[in-house]
């Protein structure tokens, strides 16, 4: 099974590029679904939280009380280390449960779309990354569409890898600065020359 990850900064457009390529017929996978899977009541993740930070970060029906952590997280930055590795760690293990099921069940191509590359083994998983980026601005007027203020949302781009660091993990840059319909020629065309080359099949968007 041929593996795709797909990556970029928050307000590229990644999680855009990975909706276009569901609809060319790809099996994709979110990260930050699973993650978030993972912390629910009887995720996979909730028996090593516990034993880290204890019974008391954990709400009555099993999951994780977000809110507690938040605000001890907010304030130490050694238990948001401690918390990011758990849960990352565990992502990438229920990512690679979900590959394995993909390929099993006859999948020849997976994408997997991942905000943060270098954590646990991700780079290993795919034989290519496509990295979307976009103009600093670009990605802020995104940003406060969303609602989030100009100081947070520079505040979050400035806690990721700054785009140089993501392009240089990647096989290729997928350049979204223009409208959706352009973004949708740019990654047809990445898809005919990456996958119809390779024999591997997908739908044309």
């Amino acid at each position: 099974m041929f593996v795709i990850g797909i990556t970029g900064g928050i307000g590229t457009g990644k999680s855009t590029v990975a909706s276009l390529c569901r609809e060319a017929g790809l099996a994709v996978l979110d990260a930050d679904k699973i993650s978030h899977s993972v912390t629910l009541s009887g995720g996979i993740a909730i028996p090593e939280i516990t034993e880290r930070f204890g019974q008391e970060y954990i709400n009555t029906d099993g999951s994780l009380n977000r809110t507690k952590m938040s605000d001890l997280v907010f304030e130490n930055k050694k238990a948001l280390d401690a918390l990011s590795f758990i849960v990352h760690k565990h992502t990438m293990k229920q990512m690679g449960i979900y590959l394995d099921n993909l390929e099993n069940s006859g999948e020849k191509v997976a994408v997997l779309d991942v905000p943060i590359p270098v954590k646990e083994g991700f780079l290993d998983r795919c034989d290519q990354v496509w990295n979307v980026t976009s103009d600093q601005d670009i990605r802020l007027n995104r940003l406060e569409k969303r609602g989030l203020s100009r100081t947070e949302a520079l505040r979050r781009m400035a806690v990721q890898m700054t785009p140089e660091e993501y392009s240089k993990l990647a096989n290729l840059d997928i350049v979204n600065n223009h409208d959706f319909d352009q973004l949708r020629e740019q990654v047809n065309k990445i898809l005919a020359a990456e996958l119809g080359s390779r024999g591997l099949p997908f739908n044309t968007i």
